[in-house]
């Protein structure tokens, strides 16, 4: 099958045995490109609050608002996956998000750019139909692999995001990186809706029965239950870590400038090897062991900069280290719990994943509005505290409802 043909592809996950290389590749420089929009704000805090207005107590908003944004197009665009064609449904998203990058990127007061970025927010989830879209289209013994190699281009376009915003408002301003992605999501949107195979989901649903039927998936299943929690408690921290650690570069005891801040970054972006290690251990049958793993990976990368605002190299090298471990133990239980998601109901992962991602994207939204008070109240000792409470509490979950996903 050519990267231009026009064929339509039903639901059949055994249309390929392995996804092509250039789907794959297609498929997940797509979702980087098209989720780095939610994260290219957060090193810019400071920077946009300045240009805008916003104070920095309500500072966090500027990234919270496009997470819960994200998070409202989960619960109701991601669904109309699993009864709208893909391709259609990706490309309308991605005209929607290019313009409210543009709004963006014109903004010069608080509010147009607030409601620009919740309106980019929304229409990001355009990724979170590819990623279903990608593990509908294979074997079930190739399942975890396929969304671990998408996954990973997902991660690296949240982890490049920071780095790549942080360069650019450097020297050409915060401005430029909102208008420069309008264009890459123009041109993105151009390409998919010439190069990506149709797919038609089988199934018809009026859109209030396929929001309706969203209650009852998420009752009838504790794997989904327990997987989205925890991982929201993972997500809040990963947020509430790279909503705070360039405040702490930028204080008087690193002295970082915002390039500074970007080759900080930079180190993160590491933690994307773990997703594709991640989805071999699920196909394997390890993603109960994988998990505890990661969880006490996030709840231990916060413990070990207890003393970063000494500002010495020894700590600056503490906080790289807690950025790498960080971003793994999130990177592959996201990979994990996928993989053990997607298994649940073949006809419904547009509504899974929807119910996925919004309960723990609104983790991520609270870890952003609370991380910027909290280091604001507590300092990096507050933001410790709180980050590996958080990895604590994933991990309690996830053991108390082990034996419910094992029932089930």
């Amino acid at each position: 099958m050519s990267p231009h043909t026009t064929a339509t592809l039903a639901d059949a996950p055994h249309q390929y045995n392995e996804l092509p290389a250039w789907l794959t590749l297609l498929l997940a420089g797509g979702c980087g490109l098209i989720v780095a929009n939610l994260y290219y704000a957060q090193p810019l805090i400071g920077l946009i609050s300045e240009g805008t207005g916003i104070s920095l107590r309500l500072a966090g908003w500027i990234v919270t608002l496009s997470q819960i944004g994200y998070g409202l197009g989960l619960l109701f665009i991601v669904p109309l996956g699993d009864v709208l064609e893909n391709r259609k449904l990706v490309v309308r998203c991605l005209m929607v998000a290019a313009l409210g990058l543009l709004a963006a990127g014109l903004s010069t007061s608080a509010a147009p750019f607030l409601a620009a970025m919740a309106l980019v927010g929304v229409s990001s989830v355009a990724a979170q139909v590819l990623v279903p879209y990608g593990a509908s289209m294979v074997a079930e013994a190739a399942r975890g692999r396929t969304v671990g190699n998408i996954m990973s281009g997902l991660l690296l376009g949240i982890m490049l995001a920071r780095p790549v915003s942080s360069f650019v408002a450097s020297h050409l301003g915060w401005h430029a990186i909102f208008l420069g992605s309008a264009v890459l999501i123009a041109a993105l949107a151009a390409l998919l809706s010439r190069a990506m195979p149709e797919r038609q989901p089988p199934h018809a649903h009026r859109y209030a029965e396929l929001l309706g039927s969203m209650k009852a998936l998420m009752r009838d299943h504790p794997v989904l239950q327990v997987r989205a929690l925890c991982h929201a408690g993972l997500f809040a921290a990963f947020s509430l870590f790279w909503s705070t650690v360039p405040l702490l570069l930028a204080s008087p005891a690193f002295g970082f400038t915002q390039s500074g801040i970007a080759l900080f970054a930079l180190v993160g972006v590491a933690g994307a090897i773990a997703a594709p290690i991640a989805g071999r251990m699920a196909d394997k049958g390890h993603a109960h062991v994988g998990s505890l793993a990661t969880m006490a990976m996030v709840s231990l990368s916060f413990a070990f900069t207890w003393p970063a605002t000494q500002g010495s190299m020894l700590t600056l090298g503490l906080l790289g280290l807690a950025a790498i471990v960080l971003d793994m133990g999130v990177s592959a239980n996201l990979v994990l719990s996928q993989r053990e998601i997607y298994a649940l109901a073949p006809h419904a992962r547009g509504r899974l994943n929807s119910l996925f991602m919004a309960t723990f994207f609104l983790g991520g939204a609270l870890g952003s509005a609370c991380g910027v008070y909290v280091y604001a109240q507590g300092g990096w000792h507050g933001v410790v505290v709180m980050g590996s409470a958080l990895g604590l509490a994933a991990l309690a979950v996830f053991l108390a409802g082990a034996r419910r996903m094992a029932r089930a």
